[in-house]
């Protein structure tokens, strides 16, 4: 999913000898010797990350009851008297673990049909890869709502922070160690001109939108008067490396 993605009238005619050069070295290189046809590893590794994503869910859900716990106690047994409850609740907020409610907008990408043709006249025949999401589609929507001053986002059911990152394999999304598919929503709090300004000014989703024209990608961007966004619930702890002994 993290393929660059070419405006559709630059597409142009690929060389064969080059095409046909790239496919040996990647059937050889992806096969070593074995049938790529009934090799069903991906198909493993498939199951393994959806598995691991509802682990995950269930641990990020104990991790949040815990979190909880733990700030009720510190509330308790703070003596900081109100001036400090009141840092600490201004801390948490910014930071996005708080529910978030104003005015905003939801944009909605979506894969075309998988037997899509070109929609516009002297555009050439999709490759498959024309027809999905990719990562940076989705990071373009998310960059343009942040300039366009969006005081929070949420990316399908969660929050992001700023240790956030929207990472794509194949095609599913990978958000804080759950799986999603498509259709991808993004939902930002902020002032909806601003925000849809910000969106029309991007030059990545211009780019996106001519795969919109040419191939019925989906784009669908939706204005609310009021919407929630919940508080983010993961693991706040930040992870780093650590040179080896």
């Amino acid at each position: 999913m993290s393929r660059f993605r070419f405006p559709p009238s630059r597409l142009g005619t690929l060389g064969v000898f080059v095409l046909a050069g790239l496919i040996f070295w990647a059937s050889f290189n992806v096969s070593q010797g074995s049938n790529i046809r009934t090799d069903d590893s991906l198909l493993q590794m498939s199951d393994l990350v959806r598995e691991r994503g509802k682990e995950n869910a269930r641990l990020e859900s104990s991790t949040a009851d815990l979190r909880a716990d733990v700030a009720a106690l510190t509330r308790r047994d703070n003596a900081g008297g109100a001036a400090e409850e009141n840092r600490l609740a201004e801390a948490e907020e910014t930071a996005g673990l708080h529910e978030l409610t104003g005015t905003g907008l939801t944009v909605t990408l979506t894969d075309a049909p998988p037997d899509a043709g070109p929609l516009v006249p002297g555009v050439p025949d999709p490759s498959p890869n024309d027809l999905v999401i990719h990562q940076q589609d989705l990071q373009a929507v998310v960059n343009a709502l942040w300039h366009g001053g969006a005081e929070g986002i949420q990316v399908m059911d969660q929050r992001l922070i700023s240790t956030s990152a929207v990472r794509c394999v194949g095609n599913t999304l990978i958000l804080q160690g759950q799986l999603y598919s498509p259709p991808y929503t993004v939902t930002a709090v902020g002032d909806r001109d601003r925000l849809r300004d910000a969106l029309d000014d991007s030059p990545a989703i211009r780019n996106y939108q001519q795969y919109v024209a040419a191939y019925g990608l989906g784009w669908k961007v939706q204005e609310h008067s009021e919407v929630t966004l919940p508080g983010y619930t993961g693991s706040v702890d930040l992870q780093y490396a650590e040179p080896v002994d």
